[in-house]
């Protein structure tokens, strides 16, 4: 899931990074690239505490819905890609038919590209962007 964050400069050398979709979600660094690095790490680490909890994982926005709001203003946005499958609980198996060409497509594109560990991975992230469509319906 794309979560954007925003960064500003707290001081000469220091930077701070707000994550808008996960209130409390801070991080910081020396320089830009620390900062937004370290971003990545606070967001898995507050996934983390909100499934520990049982809350559930929330939606990520877009840039465009927070870019106009006056805290965020002179901050430099971006885009941490974070997988949130680990935090959706724990796996269960199921059973499954799907027509054999399409299975066999699917089998393909999992062989040939390592973004993509397992056929139940794929379909779990095909799943999750069916239902991220879904909410904006």
């Amino acid at each position: 899931m794309l979560f954007p964050i925003v960064v500003h400069q707290a001081g000469e050398s220091s930077y701070g990074v707000t994550v808008p979709d996960l209130p409390g979600c801070f991080s910081s660094g020396k320089t830009l690239d620390e900062a937004m690095a370290s971003a990545h790490e606070a967001i898995e680490a507050h996934l983390e505490l909100l499934a520990e909890a049982g809350a559930d994982i929330p939606h990520a926005g877009t840039v465009q819905a927070y870019v106009a709001r006056p805290d965020y203003a002179g901050g430099v946005w971006a885009l941490a890609n974070v997988d949130i499958t680990p935090y959706l609980g724990k796996a269960e198996k199921i059973n499954v038919t799907l027509p054999g060409r399409l299975l066999r497509r699917i089998d393909d594109v999992v062989g040939h590209n390592p973004r993509f560990k397992s056929r139940s991975g794929f379909l779990a992230e095909g799943a999750l962007l069916l239902l991220e469509r879904a909410r904006h319906v």
